[in-house]
This record gives structure tokens, C-alpha cells and sequence, in this order.
């Protein structure tokens, strides 16, 4: 599979939360750095996750954003 995506985290599922509609999908990159992403039911069905396997957070946007306390 190709992507034109570039920020591609590789890492393992490590929660799923299903909802009424979607479902949070946590995937840990390196210890203690957890991305979640909330996808649609039926995508969590198609690519049948489940905790502890395999997964890539992909990552395609326009905007980052930084935030610091003042």
C-alpha cells in the first residue's frame, strides 16, 4: 500500500472504545506516547482491530497546532 500520507506512527493497538456511531482507537507509537483516533464502527469492523495487534496511526493534515501555559 502506497500513502501520501508521510507521518505514518507504526505501533500497537492498546484500546477501543465503540460508541454508538464510532469507535476511539488507541495505538501506542513508543512507550507512553498513546495516538487516538476515532474512526467509524463499520472501519474498526473492516479492519477488524483488536487490542494488541499491529496497527499504524497515519496522520495527513493541513494545520498543526502548538500550545504552551502562559
Amino acid at each position: 500500500m502506497r500513502l501520501s500520507a508521510r507521518n505514518i506512527l507504526k505501533g500497537k493497538v492498546v484500546a477501543l472504545t465503540r460508541g454508538a456511531t464510532t469507535t476511539h482507537v488507541k495505538v501506542e507509537v513508543v512507550d507512553g506516547m498513546v495516538v487516538t483516533a476515532s474512526i467509524t464502527n463499520e472501519a474498526a469492523d473492516d479492519l477488524g482491530l483488536a487490542v494488541g495487534i499491529d496497527a499504524a496511526a497515519i496522520i495527513k493534515a493541513s494545520d498543526v497546532m502548538i500550545g504552551v501555559d502562559a
